[in-house]
Order: C-alpha cells, then structure tokens, then sequence
C-alpha cells in the first residue's frame, strides 16, 4: 500500500499534486500570475503613451491625456475620415458613372433591337444567315480584361467590398464615446513641498502630487476628482465632506454644481479588463498524462 504524502514517489498512480509539480518544472501547461506594480499606469500618467503628463487634460469620462498626444490622436482621425471620405465620393462617383453606361448601353440595345425588327420586315422574303458570336476570350476586346487568377480578388467570382460612408465624429481611444477638443480640460496639478535633501528629478519621485486642501498625498491608491471650473485635483473624501457641504469651491469660493465634479479615472494596466481583473495568464504547452 503506498503512503498518502506529497512527496511519496513509490506510487503507481501519477497524483494531481505530482503533475501540476511537473509541469510547473517543466515548463508546460497554464501560469497565472497577478501584474506587479510596476505594470499598472500611474494615476497622473497619459492613458495614450503611459508617460507623465506634461500638459494634461481630461475629457468628462475622467480619463487623463497628455495635450500634445491627444491633438495628435484626434488629428490622425480626422486625416483618415477625410481619406475614407474620398474613397466613399469617389465610389458614389464610380455607381453614378456605371448607372449612366447602362442607361446608354439599354437604349443602344433596344434602338438595335428595333433596326433589326425592321431589318427583318423590310426582308422578309429573303434569306438570312444566322450569325454567330465568338465566344473566344480574346474576342471583342477581351484580350484585355482577363482576370489574374493567382490574385483573390481578381477573380470572375471575387466580390467588391462596398465602402460604406464613414462617420465623421472622433471617438475617445479609452472610453469609446464622442471626443471634442473643446470638451478637454486643463488640470492643475499641486505639487508637493520640495525637500532640499532630496535631489530626485520631479518624474523619479514616487510621491509627486498632494491634495490642495487636505495635503493628502495623490496616489493610485487615493480616489481623486478634478474640479470642472478651475482643473484643481482634490480627494473623493474632500469631495465629500467640504465641497458637496455647501457646493463652494474650497480654494476660490465660487459655486459648484455636481456635473462640476469630474472622477479622476485611476490608473490602470494596458490589458481589456483595466482595473476589473489584474490577473494575466501564459499559455503553455499542455503535459499528457
């Protein structure tokens, strides 16, 4: 009978805990592995280059850009709507011109139909020879549309993919909803008292940013929110208990609304799933048993 232990190896049965030590030494099967630290964006970094922002804005959903990366975004899309949209003219174009080549193609046809009715009128009583076309694929100008059958869409049964008339608004790269330049925020970072002993440059810090009225430190730890009027980023804890008190701006004193407070999103890996599930998995070959 064989001893019920991890490590027993007198077994003649191969043990789930035997297997997963193999493949783990092996090198086979599934890992799960939780992201470090070191892959999660950092909350004051662009959600485009994952860099510290130099000129950061935000859009109403919360999400921080760097302005220099997201003009650049927005006139990208912009230069591609315009292409797509010559495409799409040009085609228009294409369909109009083949729709007036058929209306004259069917009339051609039907005047040529009606000489040869009376063609056959008018002679009647002698003989006609039939005429047969050529069927030859060099005939009639066909030497000269033959498709290139090593090329797909060459084919004589290769369909063309119609281009469909592309939308003109520009979407947010991380959200997905309408993105306008005029909607983006300039937010105004405070940062925190320099300390003459440290001579690390501002991105080297870990701590870099606090909280204007509180002086909490920000970090990805610490939910933020940026005031709409002025770009000041407070604490959710300021949020609620001094400015949601009397809906006044802690610094300036003028009157905020709540669509005033905007959530500043934190900081998250490059993964689908940002923020919902930190776990990212390898798959490996599978070891048989």
């Amino acid at each position: 009978m064989t001893r019920h232990a991890r490590n027993c190896t007198a077994g003649a049965v191969y043990t789930y805990h035997e297997k997963r030590k193999d493949a783990a030494a092996s090198g086979y099967g599934t890992q799960s592995e939780r992201v470090g630290k070191d892959s999660v964006k950092s909350f004051d970094c662009c959600s485009l280059t994952l860099q510290p922002c130099r000129n950061p804005v935000v859009t109403k959903e919360g999400y921080l850009f760097d302005k220099e990366s997201i003009l650049e975004y927005v006139i990208t899309k912009k230069n591609e709507y315009t292409r797509k949209l010559k495409q799409y003219e040009k085609q228009l174009k294409k369909e109009e011109e083949e729709k007036k080549e058929l209306a004259a193609a069917e009339q051609e046809a039907n005047l040529i139909k009606f000489m040869n009715r009376e063609k056959n009128i008018s002679n009647s009583k002698s003989d006609t020879t039939a005429s047969t076309s050529s069927i030859s694929n060099l005939a009639n100008g066909k030497d000269k549309k033959l498709p290139s059958f090593w090329i797909p869409s060459e084919l004589p049964d290769a369909k063309v993919s119609k281009i469909q008339k592309p939308d003109s608004t520009v979407y947010c790269p991380i959200s997905g909803k309408p993105l306008k330049v005029k909607d983006l925020i300039e937010v105004k970072w405070t940062m925190l008292p320099d300390d003459p002993d440290e001579k690390k440059s501002l991105i080297a810090k870990e701590n870099r940013y606090m909280c204007p009225v509180t002086h909490d430190i920000l970090n990805n730890a610490v939910p933020c929110a940026v005031i709409r009027t002025t770009g000041h980023v407070v604490t959710m804890e300021c949020v609620e208990k001094i400015i949601k008190k009397d809906w006044l701006h802690p610094l300036t004193g003028d009157k905020l609304k709540e669509k005033d407070i905007i959530p500043l999103q934190r900081g998250g890996t490059g993964y689908a799933l940002t923020n919902q599930n930190l776990e990212s998995k390898n798959e490996r070959p599978v070891l048989q048993a």
